[in-house]
């Protein structure tokens, strides 16, 4: 391939410099961390397996190790097989010891991708993988630290409704200065606020069991029944989607209600403003509010004049799966700043991904028109297009299975593309499939709104839907077993070798810097220039305010060589990175199958 590498310089974090208060979210380049999964810094702080009683499946007796880190994914280890358990039980009782340590390490490797922002999976405390069965919001997970037996002794000492006890352990010291070298660097990171429940192993459910009707927090929860011998009825409770490991907060016309929104608004200020100085270099840069569609409106809007009150620069983007119609009350400015975009990878997906039933080049720039549309101006902006999650299966394995469910009809498609659905396929993807991943990164880094990666996505990782899609991340520095062990237990016919696919992370890097080298890319206007249906050739141009000239790309998006005209360009531009025998001139563009070319306007 040809390219231009260009270097960014990062500037110290100064959020006075910036001429609105969401500039830097309409230039980020995210970066999505699952810290469990993504490097272990400090062995010495790995969980233990007592860390895990109140995570499912309870299981705290059977053998039980960390996980290697560079093993077969599928493949039982020798204390896995002692218990009799299927595949779904042992993964999910797997810890691989990934810490804060290890994202501090490494920040050198995400700046070289040209990642501006990083947006974290839950680290308070919780005693799952996941960590979205919190035990608290005001402490960071021990496991994550350097001190965990120190930590818990700190936690100990004081009274969880009371902030005023509240202390910091080493774990939110090390989560502190994650933040500072972030800052440092010029990154900015958020956290995930997991407001809708708790876990059912936190302190107010262990004592609303316990205390009943006068435990402190017996107004927190949504509670069905008490125990009560007399009436004959036993305590319940409602849990979220029917799942009794998170019990859900309790809700009234206002949203959450007073007890738990106080705690809330509590752990919002102590994570952006940590010293209460209003010192913005020492706090977080905002939040990722899970499952948001389950809080009503009015907490959201109540919680927004808070995170605002502490930064005006300050990001809030939502977990909102749903048509855009459904979206679109959550993003008027009185609630949040941008969503995760799904639609935006749903569009995308019938068309890069999709083959038979692939959309056409014009219906594909209607929809992408619709969804600007649909949405604030402002909100677009700053949106995270990504493509795959925590809770999705890998782009990769995506393209692999593309065209045997339709990723916008969500709750079909997460259900379908389980490992444990026989028709999915698990196996490595082919030169030929990372082929089309380049050609969507393209679009992506190019696109208006925020390109957001999953970690290892720009490595080639591959992996079915949750908990597939949470392998260890795949470092240059370390040799993997291959992956031979399919979901069912059988054998491929060849080892699935595991490395990092240098050419892809090389294309990311490219794209990453010159994301954000051009002004045109960062938070310029978008116009479409040539939707050519038979050849499946896309075409538009960014352009930066007040200039008269832009960026154009082009992308063929079929599996042959094609030839196509682009209109408006007069004078030959500069070619800043294109694919592989590629070509323009004379305002004709030749691109090979899969092909792509980047040009800047003279």
């Amino acid at each position: 391939m040809r390219y231009t590498f260009v270097l960014l310089v990062l500037l110290p974090f100064c959020a006075a410099a910036q001429t609105h208060p969401l500039q830097w979210a309409r230039e980020a380049v995210w970066y999505q961390i699952f810290p469990d999964r993504f490097n272990n810094g400090d062995p010495t702080n790995d969980p233990p397996v007592g860390s895990q009683f109140y995570a499912w499946p309870h299981d705290t007796l059977s053998p039980w190790e960390i996980h290697p880190w560079t093993s077969d994914w599928y493949e039982l280890q020798p204390w896995e097989q002692q218990n009799g358990k299927d595949l779904n039980y042992n993964i999910t009782r797997r810890r691989y010891g990934g810490d804060l340590q290890g994202i501090i390490n490494k920040l050198d490797y995400l700046q070289s991708l040209g990642i501006t922002a990083l947006y974290l999976n839950p680290i308070f405390w919780s005693p799952s993988h996941h960590k979205y069965d919190g035990m608290m919001y005001h402490h960071v997970d021990p496991y994550l630290g350097p001190d965990p037996q120190g930590d818990f002794e700190i936690m100990a000492s004081e009274q969880f409704y009371l902030p005023e006890t509240w202390q910091w352990t080493a774990a939110d010291t090390l989560a502190l200065h994650l933040v500072k070298e972030c800052h440092r660097r010029g990154m900015r990171i958020i956290f995930d606020g997991v407001f809708n429940h708790l876990g059912v192993g936190s302190e107010p459910f262990q004592d609303l069991m316990a205390r009943q009707k006068e435990s402190p927090y017996r107004d927190w929860f949504e509670i069905k029944s008490w125990d009560d011998p007399a009436a004959g009825t036993r305590f319940d409770y409602d849990g979220w989607f029917g799942v009794k490991s998170l019990p859900e907060i309790k809700e009234d016309d206002n949203g959450i209600v007073d007890g738990p929104r106080a705690y809330i608004f509590a752990c919002t200020r102590r994570w952006m403003d940590p010293t209460g100085t209003g010192d913005l270099n020492q706090g977080i840069d905002g939040w990722r509010l899970d499952v948001a569609f389950c809080v009503a409106h009015p907490f959201w809007k109540a919680w927004r004049e808070v995170v605002k009150g502490i930064n005006p620069s300050a990001y809030l983007t939502a977990e909102v799966i749903d048509v855009p119609q459904k979206v679109a009350p959550y993003l008027e400015g009185d609630e949040f700043d941008a969503i995760m975009n799904y639609n935006f990878a749903f569009v995308s997906a019938d068309y890069f991904v999709n083959q038979k039933k692939r959309i056409k080049t014009s219906e594909f720039d209607r929809q992408l028109k619709e969804l600007r549309e649909r949405y604030p101006h402002e909100a677009y902006r700053v949106m995270q297009n990504l493509f795959g999650s925590h809770d999705a299966n890998r782009l990769a394995s995506h393209i692999v299975n593309r065209d045997f469910a339709r990723y916008a009809d969500w709750g079909d498609y997460f259900g379908k593309s389980k490992a444990s659905n026989a028709q999915y396929n698990t196996r490595k993807p082919t030169e030929a499939e990372y082929a089309v991943q380049k050609l969507f990164a393209v679009f992506q880094f190019t696109y208006m709104g925020a390109p957001m990666v999953y970690y290892g996505d720009e490595v080639g990782m591959w992996g079915a839907n949750d908990p597939d899609c949470r392998k260890p991340m795949v470092w240059e520095e370390l040799t993997y077993q291959p992956e031979q062990f399919k979901a069912d237990g059988s054998l491929y016919s060849s080892p699935q070798t595991v490395t990092v696919h240098a050419d892809l992370l090389t294309h990311y890097r490219t794209l990453g810097q010159l994301r954000n080298s051009e002004p045109a890319l960062l938070d310029g206007s978008f116009e479409t220039l040539l939707t050519a249906d038979k050849q499946q050739v896309y075409a538009f141009r960014r352009r930066a305010a007040g200039q008269s000239k832009g960026l154009v790309v082009v992308l063929n998006n079929s599996d042959k060589s094609q030839s196509v005209q682009i209109p408006g360009i007069k004078v030959q531009p500069e070619v800043l990175y294109q694919s592989e025998a590629a070509s323009f001139k004379k305002n004709k563009c030749l691109l090979p199958p899969l092909g792509f070319v980047i040009l800047r306007e003279p």
